[in-house]
């Protein structure tokens, strides 16, 4: 499954053939905050909700078709739940035995939340044979990722190792949903809170926007290989603040000595990536906020698992499949960001950084932002 999700829909040349989904999805959601401005005067946005509608709608439109006009109201309701409960902790954990009294109904709510995830699921899934069964042929370049996973899979009729092939798809779109939206949905977050507190840097990446875009036309997802400047600002934030503080458990199969400490085979191991990306003996004042030390000091180390200092997707066979496609969507929204609007804060205070107590790194205190269009409004009117 993991070959055919990176064939089928993360490979470099799939994420290119998907590129009208995103720029479609992000044109659209930066005319809605252009037309609220208009009708408002100004437009007062918080950031969290904002970047989760934007990820949803570019992640879920790939995978499960950008045809569904309601696919955010059905899936926000549904799935919203899921990322509180995933970084609840609970007695449980701490103690298995008082499992079976579920106190907090925490249990009962993950079974509620995951009968809700399954219901939308399946029906995503039903509008994806029906419309195959009548003949409705859909061009190869218009192809979401559920259309190809049930051509692979014989319609959904088979079965893979004793599961429902319906079983596999809809466990496969929901996973590859949800880790999208976490991932970057809460850097994007990241990323306009940090600006927001670092002018310079604000005003430098407008520059290069600026430069390489102008001030008549927005921003399109071939523009980003050209923003290295907006590529070093993900990077710094994704450094200071990796989506996941930990990697998920790994087991090793070899014994093995790090640091000075034998490590026996089947050991449990957490990856502190967190520690690692603020180690001041790899990053010279690890937290202040200085994308240029990508463009410096640290311009050969990338994000895809090859250098270890950095590793905000993982490494090696059990890294992140979806780097490339990650990469896009983060680059291309924050940069569409800037450069449609001026981005203010609204009052003069710091914007509060702390951190959430929770696996995922999540921000604690709500992100609300004060967006002004900055380009003409012809530029909007052509939307």
């Amino acid at each position: 499954m993991r070959k055919i999700t990176v064939l089928e829909l993360l490979s470099n040349h799939r994420v290119a053939m998907c590129s009208h989904v995103r720029e479609s999805e992000l044109k659209n959601s930066v005319k809605e905050v252009y037309n609220n401005w208009v009708k408002k005067g100004s437009c007062l946005v918080e950031m969290k909700i904002w970047m989760e509608d934007i990820t949803l709608k570019l992640t879920a439109g790939v995978i499960a078709g950008n045809r569904r006009k309601n696919v955010n109201d059905g899936f926000r309701e549904a799935f919203k739940p899921f990322f509180d409960l995933m970084g609840t902790f609970t007695v449980a954990d701490a103690i298995p035995y008082l499992r079976w009294f579920d106190f907090g109904g925490y249990e009962k709510e993950v079974k509620k939340t995951g009968k809700k995830m399954d219901d939308l699921r399946q029906e995503w899934l039903n509008e994806h044979k029906r419309r195959k069964n009548t003949g409705d042929l859909v061009a190869e370049a218009e192809k979401d990722f559920m259309d190809v996973m049930l051509e692979i899979l014989d319609d959904g009729t088979n079965k893979i190792l004793n599961f429902e092939a319906d079983t596999i798809i809809k466990a496969t779109c929901v996973g590859l949903i949800l880790g999208a939206i976490g991932l970057t949905s809460i850097t994007l977050t990241w990323a306009v809170a940090l600006l927001l507190n670092n002018p310079r840097v604000l005003k430098k990446a407008r520059e290069e926007l600026n430069t390489q875009i102008g001030g008549q036309r927005l921003v399109e997802e071939s523009d980003v290989k050209n923003l290295v400047y907006i590529q070093a600002i993900i990077k710094e934030t994704l450094r200071l603040y990796p989506p996941a503080v930990l990697v998920p458990p790994r087991k090793n199969i070899e014994g093995c000595t790090v640091g000075g400490y034998h490590v026996p085979a089947g050991t449990i191991l957490f990856v502190n990536l967190w520690k690692i990306h603020h180690d001041p003996q790899v990053w010279p004042n690890p937290w202040e906020f200085r994308p240029e030390r990508f463009l410096t000091t640290h311009k050969d180390v990338d994000l895809r698992g090859m250098h270890y200092e950095l590793l905000p997707f993982g490494s090696g066979r059990r890294g992140c499949p979806a780097i490339s496609f990650a990469l896009q969507v983060l680059q291309f929204t924050l940069a569409s960001l800037v450069h449609a609007f001026e981005i203010a804060k609204p009052s003069d205070e710091p914007v509060d950084m702390t951190e959430s107590l929770r696996f995922n790194n999540v921000k604690q205190v709500p992100l609300q932002v004060l967006l002004t269009p900055r380009l003409p409004s012809e530029v909007y009117g052509r939307l």
